[in-house]
């Protein structure tokens, strides 16, 4: 099981980040990446933490990888470009953009804007077009399957779009509590009822690990400088 796209107690989540990640090894997870909502307000004092718990994570455990990560959330969009930039130069490995969810008042526009910023992942992206999705497809940007509820409404037109455009697809859970985290029997339940078969499901798992191979090899890179 490979999740990017979780929650500490560092936004809307109920752990320690060091317990959402003993949870998720207890589950058989083999990477993790904790991706709090960030603005503005906090993305400095939110990466500086969960990449220090995950630095000594992953010296302790040889069993799963902890990305540091952040979701950025209800930006509008003509800021999204310069927070996913400052994201990645204070060292977050994994970046997640709040989509154009259906079930909350995400500003229209907002998945176009973070595809053009080539953020690592576009959760929840609703009813994204099928332009947005060709220019997903085109960046290389991922468009998600959540398990999240509610969310969860338009993963199978989220799917469709992804299949019509060639984009990638990967699935997260967005836990915020520790009952939301799955395993491979949830993450193959929902990824059927979205509408794909063995074959996608694999290759959406393999996305997922392409995205963690990325991380880690830019992390050393920039040990390296």
């Amino acid at each position: 099981m490979i999740d990017l796209h979780t929650h500490s107690l560092f936004s809307d989540g109920e752990l320690l980040p060091s317990e959402l990640i003993q949870r998720a090894r207890k589950k058989g997870y083999e990477a993790i990446a904790i991706t709090d909502h960030v603005d503005i307000s906090n993305i400095d004092f939110v990466i500086k933490r969960i990449a220090r718990v995950c630095k000594d994570t992953n010296r302790a455990y040889a069993d799963i990888k902890c990305l540091c990560g952040v979701e950025i959330t209800h930006v509008a969009p003509v800021l999204v470009a310069g927070l996913v930039k400052m994201s990645r130069l204070l060292g977050a490995q994994v970046v997640v953009f709040h989509g154009e969810t259906v079930v909350e008042p995400v500003e229209p526009g907002s998945n176009k804007a973070a595809i053009l910023a080539c953020v690592d992942i576009l959760a929840h992206p609703g009813r994204i077009t099928d332009e947005d999705a060709a220019l997903a497809a085109k960046l290389g940007v991922c468009l998600e399957i959540t398990a999240r509820a509610g969310h969860n409404i338009t993963n199978g037109h989220v799917a469709v779009a992804a299949k019509k455009a060639g984009a990638k697809l990967v699935f997260d859970t967005d836990a915020h509590a520790p009952e939301n985290l799955t395993d491979d029997q949830g993450r193959e339940k929902i990824l059927l009822a979205a509408g794909l078969n063995m074959d996608e499901i694999k290759t959406v798992i393999d996305n997922s690990r392409e995205l963690v191979k990325k991380a880690m090899a830019d992390k050393r890179k920039r040990r390296k400088k």
